[in-house]
């Protein structure tokens, strides 16, 4: 091993994550990009995104670590950098100029920063205002408070989360992708490209709102999101290097895609569609009685490829979710409810099935051993523990999954964490407020690229 190799290495070992953190913590921000408020908390400003640092006790340091940490070598540091869960990253970069450099470098060749990322409950609260959302850290207990750009998150519907990225609808029932760590937003085709929508049109010509063909003209539209928009998935391009985003919506519980970019919505052959997923290179599309069905996006014509038109022993009891595992298999979760009056929903149970696609039969699983589940509006995760040290083995993430929210936002909403040994709940602390529905996302850095950022 030569000698800079072997003096990386030694730095790497010496150096004390928790001593990092606590400088991280302590430390004032670099650059005109980064704003303190002048009483605490502490609050970071990168552009539209803001990062709240709740208070945690300090912790003991020596001056020749704190010496070291600020000298050393730019590689080290980004090797180090690496190493370190997205909002611990965000946070080094206030530490000094140098290690904003470090992080911009990183930000920039995210090649290099491969850090799994632990999932996070991205909620609202009343008392933070309108366009503050905060982010409850699995990995860490704590929260950060991220302001967003317009239209105000608690005036927005929450369709779905994947890959970092949420996807919402304003009160026009517009469509946005929203990035909430960089504060990215694209605006998504408008509603009135959906096929089985159409445009009212004021007396100028102009769309004055829109409407289903099956609604009424004087359904509340207030509600109109919550009853076009029932799931939203936003999937990886490679062709493109961008994302692919794909909603179930009424009034036959359809499907439609969209490139980011696209100027409008393609409709997908089919109905009654209730969950999608993107494996080995093609959508899988599942229906609510039993059908699996694929379609591949990378042409010009989509024709949907039957896998199974219903797999046998099929089950519909609560809600229905598919998930590929980390090992490959194709997996069912049944997600059984209890109906109570404080929660309306409860979650109760959660059953598995391997899908066995040649038999076209489930087969039932005894829980997930080293391994959790996240369920809710977002992407369905399953993940290791061995991989997300944080998380708790056999147990399932879950939150509130309802159709139709908007008609419950003064309900509890059902957030916890089942134990899959004896179905024993455990709460997630009672942070949010009702609405918007808070929902499971994973912390990315990634922009799109494109003249249509926002």
């Amino acid at each position: 091993m030569g000698t800079c190799s072997l003096v990386r290495m030694m730095s790497l070992l010496q150096l004390d994550l928790r001593i990092l953190r606590t400088l991280l913590a302590l430390s004032p921000p670099p650059s005109s990009h980064w704003k303190f408020r002048k009483h605490p908390p502490l609050m970071l400003m990168e552009t539209e995104t803001v990062v709240e640092i709740l208070p945690e006790p300090p912790l003991m340091e020596t001056e020749t670590v704190l010496e070291t940490l600020l000298e050393l070598p730019l590689d080290v540091l980004m090797d180090i950098f690496s190493l370190l869960e997205l909002p611990d990253l965000i946070r080094a970069s206030s530490v000094c100029s140098f290690w904003r450099s470090a992080y911009s470098t990183l930000h920039n060749q995210l090649g290099q920063y491969k850090r799994p990322q632990t999932p996070c409950l991205l909620y609202a609260s009343e008392a933070d205002g309108e366009n503050v959302a905060s982010l409850y850290s699995l990995a860490e207990k704590r929260v950060y408070k991220l302001t967003l750009p317009d239209p105000p998150i608690r005036s927005r519907h929450l369709i779905g989360s994947s890959h970092g990225w949420l996807v919402t609808a304003d009160e026009k029932s517009e469509l946005h992708l929203l990035n909430p760590i960089t504060g990215q937003q694209i605006a998504l085709p408008l509603a009135i490209t959906i096929e089985q929508i159409e445009p009212i049109l004021d007396s100028a010509g102009a769309v004055n709102k829109i409407k289903m063909w099956d609604l009424a003209p004087n359904d509340d539209p207030n509600e109109f999101s919550d009853c076009l928009y029932i799931r939203a998935f936003v999937f990886p391009d490679p062709p493109t290097g961008s994302y692919i985003v794909v909603i179930i919506h009424s009034p036959e519980q359809y499907l439609s895609f969209s490139r980011v970019g696209d100027y409008k919505w393609t409709s997908l052959p089919g109905e009654n569609y209730e969950q999608c997923i993107h494996m080995d290179g093609l959508l899988y599309a599942f229906t609510e009685n039993g059908g699996v069905y694929t379609f591949d996006l990378t042409g010009s014509t989509f024709t949907r490829n039957i896998i199974a038109d219903e797999l046998q022993n099929y089950k519909t009891d609560g809600y229905t979710y598919f998930v590929q595992a980390p090992w490959g298999d194709l997996l069912q979760v049944c997600r059984a409810l209890d109906f109570t009056p404080e929660v309306f929903i409860k979650t109760k149970k959660v059953l598995f099935y391997k899908v066995d696609v040649a038999a076209k039969e489930l087969v039932e699983m005894n829980g997930l051993h080293d391994h959790v589940l996240f369920l809710g509006r977002s992407q369905s995760q399953c993940l290791s523990t061995e991989e997300y040290p944080q998380l708790k083995p056999n147990r399932v993430y879950f939150t509130d999954d309802m159709t139709y929210i908007s008609k419950y936002k003064n309900n509890d909403r059902d957030i916890g964490i089942l134990n899959l040994e004896n179905d024993n709940r455990e709460d997630v602390p009672k942070l949010w407020c009702n609405w918007p529905n808070p929902i499971w996302m994973t912390p990315n850095l990634t922009r799109i690229n494109m003249a249509l950022d926002k």
